[in-house]
Order: C-alpha cells, then structure tokens, then sequence
C-alpha cells in the first residue's frame, strides 16, 4: 500500500533520541557523523546527553530533530526498501523530507538549521512573541479573532494543524487579545504554549531575510518523490526553488490539514511519522479519521513498521 513519510518539527525532541539507533545501525552513525562533520560540534552527544533546556534552544532543536530524522529515515531505506508515494514535514521537518527526497544536501541543510534556529530566535527580544492553540473554532473566525487583535501588535495564525486546532503567533500583548476575541468568537480554549519565539508570523521577517542568502546557496537536486510544503499544502512543482519556498516557510503559516489531505488525494493509504516523537501522528489522526497511522525512530520500531508497510 501507498505510504506518505512525516517528518517531525519542534517540540518533538526528548533527551537521548536516537541514541539506539545510532547503537544499532552504521547507516545511522553515517548521518550523526556527517551532521557533526558540518556543524563542527558533537551532534550524537548533544542528543544523547544534552538536557532538556540544551534540547529546547532553537539553535540545538532544529538541527538536533532534523539529524535523528533523518537516520531513522535511512534506518529505514536500508532495512525495508521503503518507497514513499510522497513525503512532508512539519516546519523544520520540511528540511528532512526534502533530504531524504534528495532534494537537499544532509551537510548544507543541517548547517542552514543551526542558523535558522539561531536567527528566529533573535528576530524576537526574549518575552515579547508569544503563541497559543486555539481549538475549537473555524479557520475563518481565528483570523477574523487575529484582525480584532491587530491594534495590540503583529498577530496571524500560524499552523493550520487541523482537528480544529489552529495555532495562532505574534506580539505578547497582540495574542493575548486575539485569545481573548475567539473565546468570545465560542472557542473552546486558548492555550499559551511555552515557546522560545513566535514562529511563522511577520515579526520572523528579519530572520527569513538573514536566511535568504544561506538557502540560495545551497545546491538542489531532482526529486526522487514528491514533497508536500508548508506553505501551499500542495508539492513543490518542477520549476520552484526550493531556497525560496523555504524562505516564505519562515514568516508564512504551516498548512498542515491541507498537507495532510493532499498526500491523502496523491494516493497516500498509509502515514509513517518517520524521527523523534508521535506529534504528526496524533494530527492526522485527526484529520483523517480512521487513518492507518504509525511512527519509526528506534530499533525496537523495526518489525512493527516492516508489519505496517507490508
């Protein structure tokens, strides 16, 4: 049966993840050792032993997610032959799906994470961006709550990650109003999330602009199958620079029920979460009701995930 590949974003990490993996398999090792090679700092260490709070830096988490996604990627490739009819990853996990497509070098997108996690988090003084889940209301009546609260400062939604929770970014002050308007507007909750930044909205604009540069430099390849981005909820097309869609990604909301449905309509039966964590797993089970869903990332997943691909 058809499988469409997720790849995991932040908030998915966890102290030792992928440490197995990298026990178990050589290919593994290949992809921690080439990490560390182009960042010149001990990747497998960092993931092995780091604390949670070295874990949660924007800087370490984005590279850090993206290299154990990827191992068990080729853990996978290696061990099963797996051939995905198309892939997609959540925010930074969109970096993945494209290396593991072939789209993009291990070695350069790892480097451009570090520095993405590292601008992002500096677009932003500490305490001034915030985030919250709204759940419970329409996409249309989160972005009206978004425009009542504009007055206050910069906000937008910002993951349209569908089982109607929608994940809204922006100025301190700005969110706290537009929680406020769609509480009114009937949502069932507003939840602050403890984020380091608020990602995917204008007040990211300087860190896509640092970014810019970096991403046109790096080389990119054919695709071996096909990848769902963020911003269109629909693949990338022959002609499109993936440098410039990942750029937009910065400052632009994560459409991810629109991903997840086109990968559905592109003939995916089967979704395998493919790095640290079960967080898409859970959203597309949401989405797609009844959906064959499951999760790789350690040895012990193996037999399990050969059962799933059949």
């Amino acid at each position: 049966m058809a499988v469409a590949l997720l790849f995991p974003g932040q908030a998915s990490q966890f102290p030792g993840m992928g440490k197995e993996l990298h026990a178990a398999f050589p290919v593994a090792r290949k992809v921690f050792e080439e990490a560390s090679d182009a960042l010149s700092q001990d990747i497998a260490a960092l993931c092995f032993r780091g604390t949670e709070d070295e874990l949660r830096m924007t800087e370490n988490t984005q590279p850090s997610i993206f290299t154990v996604s990827v191992a068990a990627f080729r853990v996978l490739e290696a061990e099963t032959g797996i051939r995905p009819v198309c892939a997609a990853g959540h925010s930074l996990g969109e970096y993945s799906a494209l290396v593991a497509a072939g789209v993009l070098p291990l070695s350069d997108a790892v480097l451009v994470l570090r520095a993405r996690g590292k601008y992002m988090q500096e677009a932003v003084p500490a305490g001034e961006g915030a985030m919250a889940a709204i759940l419970g209301l329409s996409p249309e009546a989160v972005e009206s709550a978004c425009r009542q609260a504009s007055a206050h400062g910069v906000v937008s939604p910002a993951n349209f990650n569908g089982g109607d929770q929608i994940v809204i970014s922006g100025a301190v002050r700005a969110v706290a109003a537009a929680c406020e308007a769609a509480k009114a507007a009937g949502a069932k909750r507003a939840l602050p999330l403890p984020v380091s930044a608020p990602f995917h909205c204008e007040l990211m604009r300087p860190a896509a602009e640092r970014l810019s540069a970096a991403l046109r430099a790096v080389p990119q390849g054919p695709f071996r199958f096909p990848v769902v981005a963020n911003v269109t909820g629909s693949p990338y097309g022959a002609g499109d620079s993936v440098a410039e869609v990942l750029v937009r990604q910065i400052t632009a909301p994560v459409r991810w029920e629109e991903s997840v449905r086109e990968m559905r309509g592109m003939g995916a039966a089967l979704f395998l979460e493919v790095g640290p964590g079960k967080v898409l797993s859970g959203l597309v089970r949401r989405i797609e009701k009844g959906a064959a869903v499951a999760a790789f990332c350690s040895p012990a997943d193996l037999e399990a995930a050969r059962g799933f691909l059949g």
